[in-house]
């Protein structure tokens, strides 16, 4: 990756955190993959005009309120006389920072997606609608691994807070317009369009990276926002982009609806998210390896190393084996493992296919709960 990637303190090429958050409308049903418009050629071209007046009435601003983050002190200077010196101007220069980003209503009741990094240092969040109307939002959960958040308002009677329709990310073709809404630089009410320009893009942003990636302009303040396709239905959220000036260079990334969805609807549960955890290091078959002298190829994940006391250890999964499949499906990367664990709520078993010694077996495991910033799977 080279220096043209934009980056955040938490994670890798993310928005900067001034997250702006979409409210949105019941969108379904309003006919607009049809709405085109003629050339003087006479090439039939995309009409964005009858999906930007439904969607922007949904997004909304998030104005976020927190400490400025302090800069940790470099080793060589504990001990010495200067780190006094460097406490006290830590302390003295401590102040608010501000920041905003963008988001979307899913429920009339209040419910805002965002993502992580626009609210996750916040101690005061404020969303507004594209009528004016400001509303206090609490932080109802958030998941560093997918950089998601859910906000709750609590809207009046006499404000209307239509919400959006989910829609299928895993239906998106390469090449299909998409539609981003947001407040880009604080430029509230904002449309931008595009296309898939390509799918299951990994930025090297968490685990379970799986980024559609888009040409429509994205920028700092777009952070949160929806991504619509041509129905009007939400099939990502704005969350990273590429870029050698802090601005759009064409390359950004969105995280899928598909993702998203269940994330979300386990903050709204429970204030967080429970994922499978076996407590192994795993990395992928060299399938040239396994493929020479004859021997067929290869393709799984090898475990290289099993944590005490893990469910892994109490399952008798060995380092050297190698998973093949997941509860019948077929596993070649380890990020594939990886998420099919996860999507496992902790305490069900799952079946694991495991080659040893040249024999295929099936064992099951009791997977457990994923530890808080566990890198291990």
């Amino acid at each position: 990756m080279s220096a043209i990637a934009r980056r955040s303190p938490r994670r890798g090429l993310l928005l900067t955190a001034l997250a702006l958050a979409p409210s949105a409308l019941p969108l379904a049903g309003c006919g607009l993959a049809t709405a085109q418009r003629s050339t003087a050629a006479g090439v039939q071209v995309p009409d964005f005009a009858d999906l930007a007046e439904r969607v922007l009435p949904s997004v909304v601003n998030i104005a976020v309120t927190g400490d400025q983050r302090l800069i940790e002190l470099p080793p060589e200077f504990r001990g010495t006389p200067l780190e006094r010196y460097f406490r006290e101007r830590q302390r003295r220069g401590r102040r608010e920072a501000q920041g905003a980003g963008s988001g979307f209503v899913i429920d009339a009741v209040g419910y805002i997606v965002t993502n992580n990094h626009v609210v996750g240092n916040a101690r005061r969040v404020v969303v507004s609608l594209q009528s004016g109307a400001e509303f206090p939002a609490r932080v109802v959960g958030s998941d560093d691994l997918t950089d998601l958040a859910l906000l709750k308002i609590e809207p009046r009677s006499d404000v209307a807070l239509p919400a959006v329709t989910w829609g299928a990310s895993g239906a998106l073709r390469i090449g299909q317009w998409i539609l981003a809404a947001g407040s880009p630089f604080g430029l509230g009410g904002t449309v931008t369009a595009g296309i898939v320009s390509a799918r299951g893009r990994q930025i090297n942003a968490g685990p379970f990276d799986d980024f559609i990636q888009t040409d429509a302009a994205i920028n700092p303040g777009n952070s949160g926002g929806p991504v619509f396709n041509m129905a009007g239905e939400v099939v990502g959220i704005s969350t990273a982009i590429y870029s050698p000036s802090g601005a759009s260079a064409g390359v950004g990334f969105a995280t899928p609806s598909d993702l998203a969805r269940p994330i979300i609807e386990s903050l709204r549960r429970e204030g967080t998210v429970a994922r499978g955890w076996l407590g192994v290091s795993v990395q992928d078959v060299a399938t040239a390896e396994a493929g020479r002298a004859g021997t067929p190829r290869l393709r799984g994940v090898q475990i290289v190393g099993v944590e005490r006391n893990s469910p892994a250890a109490q399952a008798g999964l060995r380092p050297g084996d190698i998973v093949t499949a997941v509860n019948g499906e077929r596993i070649e990367t380890s990020r594939a493992l990886v998420r099919n664990v996860a999507a496992v709520p902790p305490g069900q078993t799952v079946r694991l296919n495991v080659l040893r010694d040249g024999r295929e077996r099936e064992l099951p495991v009791q997977v457990g709960r994923r530890p808080t910033g566990g890198t291990e799977r």
